[in-house]
């Protein structure tokens, strides 16, 4: 099994017809921690639609003059991709494009539907035909089929809303409109700006409007619909205040560029706190703190500033290979680690360690870096994680579908220490994450099983491949 992040998604609308593929392009190269697994960019020029899809990296699939071939135009979305419904093959990369009887479609999403099977059986059963195995082509349909009886696209998105269940952030462009929509829980994050010669930009993190020389204007507010027209700005609010907000509190712990702010919360200043409050409830002797880099490393900060220990670099990142949280498959994450990271032995030889790392999931990393550091000559780990132990899966677009492989379902802190190799561990306490974030508007259902939605009966990532292996038997 492999834990995964979601999605990226970025939109622009500009009041001329220019470059909007290469504003795009860097929008998703900002957004690639966010997926890499595949990406796409799809231009409106004039109502024509010219997009370009590939499995790959951002820098990969648009090389070699592909995104040069891309035409001017007023509107693009973006999407950067891992899948957590559906499997990594071309056929899912997205923004998914639909041709119907008002008109054309391009769709980028971040999430994940809980009721993405039901809604598909549904689907099938009216005649549907399904060219994908992710749930964006749900979405697709369900608003395709809401187009049809509604007199706007606008529309179509809000009638869909009433329909869709589960996290859900759009990007959807028509000929004339850009939309963006955030489901009524706001599981995932959504924000737009506004760049001085005028173009809006949508776009799941702060940090791609900002890549992009725009000024961030505010988050998307979850149940928000806004639509971007030659008019301006318009926000519909009809599907707001419906739920309990639910921003997944792992955006914060991991997922999220430190330099991007989510619903007004910066995500270094989270994961600073995060070490702070590891100091002080998990206090041990020690001669260094360091973190694991990229998201370990703001944790490790508040930790040192906290305790009074030295704050050092114990370990450098190859900068070249991809985070492997998100790398398909457990041989090539051990492999993957194993050319990662690298230990600087003057720092740590003979010192006592604080070792501040975002999550253990399974357990076969973190064992991995504190050989590592032993190896190094590190004379003791003490292990400290800012976030608290995974215990349930998620449903909203991490791909933890099974308790099976986390570690922390099946043994206590002191044998993970143990197996680890650690010489103590300290996890972040669920009951202070609302301290972290500075709120407690948040879903933390993989800690602590409080799920906001109906738990789906399927949850195999993979169970449509699944029935259409079993439709050609």
């Amino acid at each position: 099994m492999s834990i995964h992040e979601e999605c990226g998604v970025f939109g622009v609308m500009s009041p001329k017809a220019c470059d909007v593929a290469s504003i795009s392009y860097f929008g998703l190269y900002a957004l690639q921690h966010r997926g890499q697994e595949s990406c796409g960019i799809v231009v409106n020029d004039d109502g024509i639609f010219t997009s370009h899809k590939d499995l790959g990296l951002v820098s990969e699939v648009f090389a070699g003059g592909v995104l040069n071939s891309l035409p001017e135009g007023k509107i693009a979305v973006g999407h950067v991709r891992y899948g957590t419904t559906g499997g990594n093959n071309r056929n899912n990369c997205q923004p998914i494009e639909v041709n119907h009887q008002k008109g054309r479609m391009a769709l980028a999403h971040n999430g994940n539907l809980s009721n993405s099977a039901e809604l598909r059986n549904e689907l099938e059963l009216s005649g549907a035909i399904f060219h994908t195995t992710s749930d964006t082509e749900t979405i697709a349909y369900i608003i395709t089929k809401e187009r049809l009886k509604t007199p706007s696209i606008e529309d179509a998105v809000s009638s869909a809303m009433n329909i869709l269940d589960g996290a859900y952030s759009l990007v959807l462009m028509s000929p004339q409109k850009l939309i963006c929509a955030r489901d009524p829980y706001g599981f995932r994050p959504l924000c737009f700006g506004k760049t001085p010669d005028g173009m809006y930009i949508v776009a799941s993190e702060s940090c791609a409007v900002k890549a992009v020389g725009g000024e961030v204007i505010r988050d998307v507010e979850p149940g928000e619909i806004l639509v971007f027209s030659e008019n301006g700005v318009v926000s519909r609010k009809e599907h707001c205040e419906k739920k309990d907000k639910k921003l997944c509190v792992f955006e914060y712990i991991y997922f999220a560029r430190p330099d991007s702010v989510i619903n007004g919360v910066s995500v270094h200043e989270a994961r600073f706190r995060a070490g702070e409050i590891l100091a002080r409830t998990h206090p041990v002797d020690a001669d260094l703190v360091i973190g694991v880099p990229d998201s370990g490393l703001d944790a490790a900060l508040g930790y040192s500033q906290q305790s009074g220990i030295p704050y050092s670099i114990g370990l450098i990142k190859n900068k070249y290979i991809g985070r492997t949280f998100i790398s398909p498959g457990q041989s090539t994450r051990l492999d993957q680690v194993k050319i990662k990271l690298s230990a600087i032995e003057k720092n740590i030889k003979g010192k006592r360690i604080v070792l501040v790392d975002d999550s253990i999931v399974r357990g076969t990393t973190s064992g991995r870096i504190v050989k590592l550091l032993k190896e190094a000559g590190a004379k003791e780990i003490h292990m400290r994680i800012s976030s608290p132990p995974f215990l349930h899966p998620c449903y909203y677009g991490t791909d933890i579908d099974s308790e099976e492989n986390l570690i922390a379902c099946k043994h206590s802190v002191e044998e993970i220490a143990e197996i680890m190799g650690a010489d103590s561990l300290g996890y972040l306490p669920v009951e202070q994450l609302c301290e972290m974030t500075g709120c407690t508007l948040y879903c933390s259902a993989c800690f602590d099983g409080s799920y906001p939605t109906a738990i789906p009966k399927d949850t195999r990532k993979d169970r449509f491949e699944q029935k259409l292996s079993e439709k050609k038997r």
